[in-house]
């Protein structure tokens, strides 16, 4: 598993690991209802890039595969957190490694909540 900064040909995975994640995952938390309004399976691509570029951005990457992908906006909070099903529980250390990238980068030091 490699751990590397976020790439603009990475956006795309990232969408449908963030839907299926929302969808599989958090079926246990929310009504079918609460996740279609939450993710509905269509992102903004360009939106999401944009964000993810002006963000520090890390992406777990298995086999050419995005398994996993989290970013710190400007202030220093975590903005997104999201594991691939098959690789939850199985210790890819991603919310330690993207906070780690923001204290070197001179992010602030806050953080919110996240999907692992």
């Amino acid at each position: 598993m490699e751990l590397r900064e976020y790439k603009s040909t990475d956006c795309e995975q990232m969408a449908q690991l963030f839907y299926n994640t929302v969808h599989s995952i958090n079926v246990k938390n929310y009504t079918e209802e609460q996740l279609n309004a939450w993710v509905t399976g269509s992102v903004d691509l360009q939106e999401w890039n944009h964000s993810f570029l002006n963000h520090k951005t890390v992406v777990a990457v298995e086999d050419d595969e995005v398994v996993g992908f989290g970013d710190i906006d400007q202030s220093g909070c975590l903005a997104r957190l999201y594991v691939h099903i098959n690789y939850q529980g199985m210790g890819i250390t991603l919310k330690n490694y993207v906070m780690e990238k923001k204290t070197s980068s001179g992010f602030s030091d806050k953080s919110s909540g996240g999907n692992e």
